[in-house]
């Protein structure tokens, strides 16, 4: 290969055995880059799109998969690309009918993702062996599965809104663990522990710990929401926190952000973000801070832990600007990162509390942009325009 900026046609196969193949690898086909000379970096789409995306329209990230500071992939409507140091350069690896919503990848090779055929139909699980350029579907069951998340080659975890499922087998095979009634989000850090979010419709929420894979659970925390729908959960250690949602409207969303650093024990209310349109945020008491990423009024992205760094996106139709916000001190207090233009987007991964990636939808189109300093600067690392309406 002469570049890695070379079609996918051309270059997916080549791709496909070197990533099987190469040990460390400096860059996404290439070993070794890392010692070469410093790339020159551009913005644009790097050559790699062209023609129509899945599904028609205009091409569109969603996705996003670091493994560490250099290496990670981004993916949309019928692509995945790829890229060795950090964003500078990329890579196609992927185009084709398969609409990603969600992947996760825990090596170089091995991957997986949820994906549609058809923008309306349901997410197939699907599974990659040689870093993405062909994918295996798998049949997860009964599972209607909305996110996924690996812990290693064999054993990782499913969620539908309701439901847990746990595999053992690297996605062949699926079983429920049980989970208390009206559960509208969880997450489990092992076989045995994990946390859900119940709803409860005359009080609001709970959120409920269990032990012993599913047979028994216990409240931790209880909040009370006049419009409980959801929430989310993320562990790392003995951090855990959670985002619950309270009403939306006039493009505005409500909710609350609880942390804790001793595994459930006390509790922080870290974001109270009331709105107009949304009404009052989940809880009673005095946050420390009353908006959240991309506010007033934004919507929260996605959360993600990173030891005992919490790192949560925000999107804001009205207002035009994406971003992110963050605690390292487990919820005392709250910080909010540079703002982006945009509307929408707002997929993140993070290879450290500092680097990470986040994704941008605006007018203009779609972006993948790069922080080395918490969130403070972005720097563009790929773009696609929107193609011009009729």
């Amino acid at each position: 290969m002469k570049s890695i900026q070379r079609p996918f046609i051309a270059s997916a196969a080549i791709l496909g055995v070197l990533l099987a193949s190469a040990g460390p690898i400096g860059s996404l086909g290439k070993p070794g880059l890392a010692n070469a000379a410093a790339p020159v970096c551009t913005d644009g789409d790097h050559g790699i799109f062209a023609g129509e995306p899945a599904g028609g329209g205009s091409f569109r990230f969603s996705s996003l998969d670091f493994l560490n500071p250099t290496t990670g992939r981004a993916a949309g409507n019928g692509f995945l690309i790829g890229t060795s140091d950090g964003g500078c350069n990329w890579q196609s690896i992927y185009q084709g009918t398969w609409q990603f919503s969600q992947m996760d990848f825990v090596s170089n090779t091995t991957g997986w993702a949820l994906a549609r055929s058809a923008a309306s139909g349901p997410n197939a699980l699907i599974k990659t062996a040689d870093g993405g350029s062909a994918w295996e579907k798998l049949k997860p069951g009964t599972a209607d599965l909305e996110r996924i998340r690996f812990l290693d080659a064999s054993r990782g975890f499913g969620y539908s809104r309701a439901f847990s499922y746990y595999t053992s087998d690297g996605g062949i095979s699926w079983s429920r663990i049980p989970t208390p009634p009206n559960t509208r989000g969880a997450e489990f850090s092992s076989r045995n522990t994990g946390w859900a979010v119940v709803v409860d419709p005359s009080k609001g929420y709970r959120l409920e710990q269990t032990l012993d894979g599913g047979r028994s659970w216990a409240a931790k925390l209880s909040v009370s929401s006049d419009a409980p729908t959801g929430g989310v959960v993320r562990v790392s250690g003995q951090a855990v926190w959670v985002m619950l949602m309270g009403g939306a409207g006039m493009s505005q969303q409500s909710y609350s952000l609880f942390a804790s650093s001793d595994s459930g024990s006390t509790w922080i209310r870290t974001i109270g973000q009331n709105t107009a349109g949304g009404g009052h945020a989940p809880g009673e008491g005095e946050a420390v801070t009353g908006m959240g990423p991309a506010s007033p009024g934004g919507h929260p992205g996605e959360l993600e832990l990173i030891g005992a760094t919490a790192i949560l996106s925000g999107y804001s139709p009205a207002a035009g600007k994406v971003g992110i916000g963050r605690s390292s001190d487990g919820g005392r207090t709250w910080s909010s990162g540079g703002m982006l233009p945009g509307f929408g987007g707002a997929a993140i991964s993070f290879a450290s509390p500092a680097i990470g990636w986040i994704t941008v939808d605006g007018d203009g189109g779609t972006a993948v942009y790069s922080t080395r300093d918490s969130g403070k600067s972005w720097t563009k690392n790929i773009g696609v325009s929107a193609k011009p309406s009729l």
